[in-house]
């Protein structure tokens, strides 16, 4: 039967320390490219956002000018009829036929006058739904140059560190697998509690690493025997003596 080789402690934070330091150089990639990619997002998000209100306004414009279109018909049959109306007047045989006449004519001035307020206001308002689609298409041309701008800064980065990224994030998966399981899942908690992203941390200046609080002397000399594995009683993290941390950073490079 296949035993299963027990590894030291300092085995154990060697591992654990050579993961923290390869995906410490991952984070300081991705703390290069910093907000970009975040802001290439909005931007193209924000781009499309407009896109879709001038396809709105386009859709309003075609709207008002139907609109416009029908209340210029409706204007023109009125003053047909007001035409048709003013020559029935010279062949009226009574009173009663002109009052009819004269009242439906002006029932059709009124709605020539009708029409000619509703196309006033439409054409007002064409020119405000116009104008919003120049600011609009004038917002997005800065936004589409903003956009090149970034995308230009964002690949220039990803070109100048995409293999090394690659190569990093393979030797990561590839550390994790020498690292002990119940540590592993110690790790990745801890590191994700934290925007820097450490959770193996050496000795610095007689102080933890992460949170910087003084570690006392008979703690450091612990630590110093990798007798097992001991963590920062303020911020939980994991701490390495200067010795080893130094050992696996000269062993990576």
């Amino acid at each position: 039967m296949a035993t299963v080789k027990d590894f030291s402690v300092e085995e154990k934070l060697t591992a654990v320390l050579t993961l923290q330091k390869i995906d410490s150089k991952i984070d300081e990639i991705k703390t290069l490219k910093g907000e970009l990619p975040m802001e290439v997002k909005d931007l193209e998000d924000e781009i499309e956002g407009l896109q879709t209100r001038i396809q709105n306004i386009d859709a309003e414009i075609d709207s008002i000018n139907s609109f416009i279109d029908a209340k210029t018909e409706a204007k023109k049959e009125a003053q047909a009829l007001i035409k048709k109306y003013e020559k029935q007047q010279d062949n009226v045989k009574n009173n009663r036929e002109f009052e009819a006449i004269n009242k439906e004519t002006e029932l059709q001035e009124l709605e020539v006058k009708l029409n000619d307020k509703h196309i006033k206001d439409a054409n007002f308002e064409l020119k405000e739904r116009t104008n919003q689609r120049l600011k609009t298409e004038e917002k997005i041309a800065d936004l589409q140059e903003a956009l090149k701008a970034k995308k230009a800064e964002l690949d220039k980065i990803i070109g100048e560190t995409e293999k090394e990224e690659k190569v990093l994030a393979e030797k990561s998966e590839e550390a994790k697998s020498k690292v002990d399981p119940r540590l592993l899942s110690a790790y990745e908690r801890i590191r994700g509690s934290y925007m820097n992203g450490l959770a193996v941390v050496p000795i610095l200046r007689d102080s933890c690493g992460g949170c910087f609080n003084v570690i006392p002397p008979q703690r450091q000399s612990e630590i110093r025997q990798h007798k097992k594995i001991i963590v920062c009683e303020h911020c939980g993290r994991v701490l390495v003596d200067t010795d080893l941390n130094d050992a696996v950073s000269e062993k990576m490079k």
